[in-house]
């Protein structure tokens, strides 16, 4: 192994100084003019404590398999053998795919976790699953999946998002007003997908500014602007850009400023956009006065904006992160309805594009041919989702969804396969995810460190990190090739994907099939061939392999700037057409309209997500969280490195806040801080800014997921606190950025984060006393849910779910239950009646029985008045608010919208003792329910309206009803559902005789 190499990563290169096996130092390469400082976490984390040395079971699985679940990412885990955890693996996967199908295994990855062509995570792993069979996989990014859906409906392709930008220089030369909303935050250009040789974005910009070049920034957050651009800042509401832009269109089609010969000549829609525009269409003209009381900037500043806009050459870029919000398509294809008001797409300098300043490539122009990748093979599996929808997927098999005018059906997932990418870090409300991350058996990880992903495995298969193997790196937007070569030995025991891989397929009989007769550097020198055969295509050679390996780099002549986003169209719209059904850009979709979508209709339309601040919800949570990319980290790579903790605040993420925001709540600089709404709260260190926007808090992605006992996250993972859904029926993309919250001091116990410690390791499985048994997970998992989902629960699933209740004592065995099921059409009807018959009561019915006492007495009466405070204060209903009680209990008798209704029957002439055997008959059916994920609320208020029960279900007389209970999917957006009721502890309810 060398002493001098190249490191080369997503965030740039670095010469590596190595001496007696390990890796001392990375030094940029020269010219780097901005170097990342990510780079300087890799040495001392290579083999810090949390680096997993050889592969590791989870105690639990290891045990009792698939039966344990409830324990997963809160367990110890055992130490086995190589041999061991390949048996184990492919027998798993052997499993699932013989007895429920390849679609039942989903091959979780992300791009992320290398930048070597050859040592690719994702790659490896889906040829891995594909010459299995296939696997269930998901489609599109984190980064910008609403545009992957909307922009090929728009202008034909994904032209302006992930490449075929205008340039810098051609910016430079043209541009004379960039509106950038969004900002352009040059932290985001550290990195870039395929990896970084040199950082220009920086010089770029500072370019443009000497070439006279004026910079509007339009965020929530000042510094998203480097401060060299002299930027003016407009500060809109978050979530609200939208607004601003029609703002700025009606400025524009008000006053003249529109180019109508474009619209006609390059566009269609125009005219089916303009009545919603004007107000024709709604009564509401889309003016800035309009926008400006949406969005919380001036009417004059949006109208002198509009004007300037109109008097230069304008590029409007629009940030990646603006469509990972509720609605996000909408602000992209309103961008590109102002641009095309402005009639300066296709211009040199004009029009609009997206992600500038969201990576090191944008706006770079890469050479006119595609660079080697591991070739993944075919997936025979046709299942897939949308990136953000895996806890969907996990918690509703076989519930389908609307996916772009499609609709699409969950597969039943069992076995989970990951290597690469932390769903903990990526996915939303990860108190959600946890519960979804229970359903699979199995759950196989690759890692090189105890991260939260690697917790929460059954498997962990320790993989290698690039400084411990051989690759090929390029950096695909600069032409620079780059030698990866191994720097040092593998920490303990841990392997390459590939090697991981290899041997699980040499068992499953699939070795050739996999590797195909090529070991590491087999793979590398093929792949640097397929580069230097395209590169000579195009006229350009390369080296051959042994210098260039000896060499360390080689790299091609920059390319010649490329033409304007979308000059040739402009120049000729008929014969250089767009891939839409018209050939022109798509003002108005009418395929999206036929789709029928409330949320995303067929033009550019505000639409208020559920969560800003606006909405109704901002009386409770008054604070819009704003979560973007970190400065010290990849995502959530290299968390524990030296340069990420050396940022934290009170040791954990710092969270960034207006200082009149902070003084509104008694918070200082420095202090550790608690950030909360319904879904989650975390904890993170204050820091103060008026950078910042009043009403707005700033907290980074990526913080490693660390919680408590409580669910109470010590670390500040803003996930926890972001919302679960799709963007919209046409994307179903993540919608992060759409967040409100609330923060306090934290006045709680000065815990440390447990992040940076890695699980308990046993050296076997502990005697099942030790562990939290399942069925004790069950018991403890059991709460009274008051909001279900509509997701239909089958038919089999109740059945076995009483089959396992009906295991219940009795006296004499002479199980006295009886139970009536109410689904579908049934429910509805007695829902009806039973709603009716709640308007409406009877004084002359009485009560099934008392199920309650006459007159309450302590300590009975404290609890019952704390359950109903605690419950009716999440739904913001007051103590005098009798009417919305009142609403509330009728909820009742819709069965809290379970699509499942229950209701328990014993026949009066048997004695007291029954009544127990039913009331354990019951315990069982809520517990059992807990092992199909779902959740289930006894109810007693069906014995005030019994006759109406015993008329539409034609109870017989001698059959007295006991109960009614709910049975469903918990709909985990409600308040009420995060009510937790206390209990009282051991010593209180009960005394031991021993003496």
């Amino acid at each position: 192994m060398p002493d001098e190499a190249v490191l080369f990563t997503h965030w740039g290169a670095y010469h590596a100084t190595v001496a007696e096996g390990r890796l001392l130092a990375l030094a940029p390469l020269p010219g780097d003019p901005a170097p990342s400082p990510i780079g300087q976490s890799i040495p001392g984390a290579l083999a810090d404590p949390l680096r997993i040395r050889q592969p590791m079971v989870r105690e639990g699985w290891l045990r009792a398999r698939g039966a344990s679940r409830a324990r997963r990412g809160r367990e110890a885990f055992v130490p086995v053998s190589w041999e061991t955890a390949t048996a184990l693996v492919a027998d798993e996967i052997d499993r699932v795919r013989r007895v429920h199908g390849n679609s039942a295994i989903f091959g979780g990855s992300y791009g992320w976790a290398s930048a070597g062509r050859f040592h690719h995570a994702q790659s490896q792993l889906h040829r891995f699953l594909n010459a299995c069979g296939g696997f269930t996989a998901s489609s599109h990014t984190h980064s910008y999946a609403a545009a992957e859906v909307l922009l090929p409906h728009v202008i034909g392709s994904l032209d302006g998002l992930v490449g075929a930008h205008t340039p810098w220089p051609v910016l430079r030369r043209h541009t004379t007003l960039m509106v950038m909303f969004g900002g352009m935050p040059l932290r985001n250009t550290q990195v870039a997908a395929g990896g970084v040789g040199r950082h220009g974005i920086a010089d770029a910009l500072r370019g443009c500014r000497a070439a006279g070049m004026a910079f509007v920034t339009i965020s929530p957050i000042r510094d998203d602007a480097m401060a060299d651009l002299d930027a003016e800042w407009l500060a809109p509401r978050p979530n609200t850009d939208t607004a601003l832009m029609l703002g700025l269109a009606h400025t524009l089609w008000q006053e003249g400023l529109h180019d109508a010969a474009f619209l006609a000549r390059c566009c269609t829609g125009f005219e089916r956009f303009l009545p919603y525009l004007t107000g024709a269409a709604d009564g509401q003209p889309k003016d800035a006065d309009w926008a400006g009381a949406i969005c919380g900037l001036p009417a004059a500043a949006i109208r002198a904006l509009a004007r300037r806009m109109a008097a230069n050459r304008t590029m409007i870029t629009v940030a990646w992160s603006l469509q990972r919000a509720e609605h996000g398509e909408q602000p992209l294809w309103m961008a590109i309805t102002l641009a095309a008001m402005l009639g300066q797409i296709g211009l040199p300098g004009g029009g609009f594009g997206f992600g500038y300043g969201g990576s090191n490539r944008v706006g770079l122009t890469p050479h006119p041919f595609s660079w080697p990748a591991l070739p993944q093979g075919e997936n025979q599996v046709v299942d897939f989702i949308p990136v953000g929808r895996l806890a969907d997927m996990l918690l509703h098999p076989g519930e389908s969804f609307a996916y772009d005018g499609r609709r699409l059906r969950y597969p039943d997932i069992r076995l989970v396969h990951w290597a690469g990418g932390n769903p903990f870090h990526h996915h939303s409300d990860l108190n959600r995810l946890v519960e979804a991350w229970r359903r699979p058996e199995t759950v196989v990880v690759h890692e090189p460190w105890w991260n939260p992903l690697a917790r929460h495995a059954d498997i962990v298969l320790p993989c290698t990190t690039s400084a411990e193997r051989n690759d090929l790196g390029i950096a695909t937007t600069e032409g620079h090739l780059f030698a990866m070569r191994q720097l040092v030995a593998p920490v303990g025991e841990a392997r390459s994907d590939f090697a991981i891989l290899a041997g699980i397929a040499d068992r499953l009989g699939l070795g050739a099939t996999f590797t195909e007769g090529r070991d590491e550097m087999g793979w590398v020198r093929q792949l640097y061939a397929e580069a230097r055969a395209r590169a000579a295509a195009h006229g350009h050679d390369l080296p051959d392999f042994e210098r260039f390996w000896r060499e360390g780099e080689a790299r091609l002549p920059t390319p010649t700037p490329g033409p304007d986003l979308l000059g040739a169209f402009r120049a000729d719209p008929d014969g250089a057409r767009l891939a839409t059904p018209s050939g022109r850009i798509e003002l108005y979709s009418e395929t999206i309209a036929g789709f029928g979508l409330a949320d995303c209709p067929g033009h550019a339309t505000w639409l208020p997500p559920s969560e800003w601040l606006g909405a109704p919800a901002a009386a409770r949570f008054p604070l819009h969280l704003v979560s973007n990319q970190p400065a010290t980290r990849l995502h959530s790579q290299y968390d524990h490195g030296s340069v990420s903790r050396a940022a934290k605040v009170a040791g954990r993420e710092p969270v960034r806040l207006h200082p009149a925001d902070a003084a509104a709540r008694g918070i200082t600089a420095g202090m550790p801080v608690r950030l909360f709404n319904d879904r989650g709260a975390c904890l993170a260190g204050a820091v103060l800014s008026e950078a910042v926007m009043p009403g707005v808090v700033q907290l980074a992605t990526g913080a490693w997921y660390d919680p408590g006992p409580d669910g109470l996250d010590r670390h500040g993972n803003p996930n926890v606190l972001t919302l679960d859904k799709g963007s919209s029926a046409l994307s179903q993309a993540p919608v992060g950025l759409s967040v409100l919250v609330d923060v306090e001091p934290w006045r709680g116990p000065p815990s440390s984060p447990g992040a940076f410690t890695p699980p308990d390791i046993v050296t076997s499985p502990q005697p099942e006393s030790r562990m939290e048994h399942p069925v004790l997970a069950a018991i403890e998992s059991r709460r009274s849910v008051r909001a279900f989902l509509p997701t239909p629960v089958p038919r089999e699933t109740i059945a076995r779910i009483l089959t396992a209740a009906a295991r219940a004592p009795s006296g004499a065995n002479i199980q006295p239950w009886q139970v009536h099921v109410v689904t579908g059409a049934a429910r509805a009807r007695l829902c009806a009646a039973l709603q009716a018959a709640a308007a409406a009561p009877d004084p002359e019915v009485p009560a099934e029985y008392d199920y309650y006492p006459r007159q309450w007495f302590e300590p009975y009466l404290g609890r019952r008045r704390q359950l109903g405070w605690e419950l009716y204060g999440l739904l913001g209903i007051g103590r005098r608010d009798t009417a919305a009680m009142q609403r509330q209990h009728h909820r009742n008798f819709d069965f809290f919208d379970a699509p499942v209704g229950v209701f328990f029957t014993l026949d009066r002439r048997l004695g007291a003792g029954s009544w127990l055997d039913c009331g354990m008959f019951m315990q069982n059916v809520m517990v059992a329910a807990r092992a199909f994920g779902l959740h289930t609320c006894a109810q007693a208020a069906f014995t005030s309206h019994h006759q109406v029960i015993r008329a539409e279900l034609g109870l017989a007389e001698e059959q007295i009803l006991l109960a009614g209970m709910a049975l469903g999917h918990e709909d985990t957006t409600r308040p009420e559902n995060a009510l937790r009721t206390a209990r009282v502890p051991v010593d209180g309810f009960t005394t031991f005789h021993e003496d």
